[in-house]
């Protein structure tokens, strides 16, 4: 009879995960060829999702992920350029929204910063390593026999 409780407890929980569950949008998006779903595709995953920031535009399920995609969609059928969509997209929400942001005065350190850093710790290695070859070398016979 326990048993038949459990399984009664796991199926209402089952039930009840399906009703509260959130409904996306039911219409799918509607392409007129696979030239137009393939930039679609191309351009929706240069783009990131302004609320989940860390996920491109095709990957996140959030709802004004799915409404931005229905808006990229209207705005390539009303004959925008990649260009001219992502230039719309950027008045609206910023340069946070592109994947790649253009390289501008404001986002040199984005660009150059980790070239910087890279040649920074290559410039302390190398002074690191100088120094110690030169303390080594007035005292490289130490009496040990190799």
């Amino acid at each position: 009879m326990a048993w038949l409780r459990g399984v009664l407890c796991i199926f209402t929980l089952l039930i009840a995960g399906h009703v509260l569950a959130q409904v996306s949008d039911p219409t799918p998006l509607n392409f007129r060829d696979a030239a137009e779903e393939a930039r679609f595709n191309a351009l929706t995953h240069e783009l990131r999702c302004v609320m989940c920031q860390n996920q491109s535009l095709a990957d996140s399920n959030a709802q004004i992920a799915q409404d931005l995609r229905r808006e990229v969609l209207q705005l390539m059928q009303s004959g925008r350029s990649d260009a001219q969509i992502k230039s719309y997209l950027v008045e609206r929400y910023g340069e946070f929204v592109l994947y790649r942001p253009q390289v501008q005065r404001n986002t040199w350190l984005l660009w150059f910063g980790p070239l910087l850093l890279l040649a920074g710790g290559a410039l302390v290695v190398w002074r690191v390593v100088r120094r110690r070859s030169a303390r080594a070398l007035p005292g490289a016979d130490d009496g040990q026999e190799w």
